[in-house]
């Protein structure tokens, strides 16, 4: 018994340092082929165009209820210890630093990093990516690269428009159900607002945004196993994806704030 755990927690160890180092060399090979940027314009703004407005809808969604939930939430934690009065300033700077930036994350994790897993998996399997490689044309820089700068470039903007409809779904809880004024509402917010607060949750944006893109690419270009591995790839992606953008939060928080 003891044998056969030891062997599997040195083949997770084993594994871990695996993909570690192997996502690793696949951003030194992104980096690298990022000087045919310029090039490849037309290719990363498609990509662009998939990750920012076809989520655009979803991101307005989840960031609109988790305003709401936040204000109705704060407002509950405040009852009988805090005024109603710094409601808008409590929300605001938790959406800023914290709700904004991870939870846009999150979805673009389950959407785009699970969707770039699926398409390069698919094409790794179905062998398109070895013809790629026949016509001496990189992987890396044709596929992988312009999906790493487009949720790159793209996780910041979603982020700020999350930003303010969690803020106006806050706003809309706490003028219909909290009887806070708009004046009250705002006045906290402008009270307590700081533009290191909204820079440091657009920081973490971006390094967000660089390790979904990375273990997409990474678990896509890994899979094997016809479809069963494209959709064992697909469920990777996204745990991964999710466990670093958890993790990179907090190292983050403890870094800028």
């Amino acid at each position: 018994m003891v044998a056969t755990l030891t062997r599997a927690l040195g083949r997770n160890i084993l594994d871990f340092f695996e993909k570690s180092g192997g996502m690793f060399l696949l951003l030194a090979q992104i980096l690298f082929e990022s000087r045919s940027v310029v090039r490849d314009r037309r290719i990363i703004i498609e990509q662009m165009h998939a990750v920012g407005v076809m989520s655009l809808p979803l991101v307005c969604v989840t960031s609109l209820f988790t305003g709401a939930v936040s204000a109705w939430q704060a407002a509950y934690q405040f009852e009988g210890f805090v005024s109603l009065t710094y409601l808008g300033g409590a929300t605001a700077i938790a959406i800023f630093m914290e709700l904004g930036p991870v939870l846009t994350a999150l979805v673009l994790a389950g959407r785009i990093g699970a969707s770039i897993a699926a398409e390069l998996g698919t094409m790794k399997v179905t062998e398109q990516i070895d013809a790629l490689e026949c016509l001496a044309i990189s992987p890396a820089r044709y596929l992988a690269m312009p999906r790493f700068w487009a949720v790159v470039l793209m996780l910041p903007v979603l982020t700020i428009f999350a930003n303010f409809i969690a803020l106006f779904g806050a706003y809309i809880v706490a003028s219909t159900l909290l009887d806070v004024s708009a004046t009250m509402f705002f006045d906290s917010v402008q009270q307590f607002f700081e533009l290191r607060n909204v820079f440091g949750g657009l920081a973490k944006s971006v390094t967000f945004g660089a390790a979904i893109a990375l273990v997409g690419c990474y678990v896509g270009f890994k899979t094997y196993g016809g479809a069963e591995g494209v959709g064992r790839s697909t469920i990777d992606a996204f745990v991964l994806s999710a466990i670093l953008i958890l993790v990179n939060d907090y190292i983050l928080a403890m870094l800028i704030f």
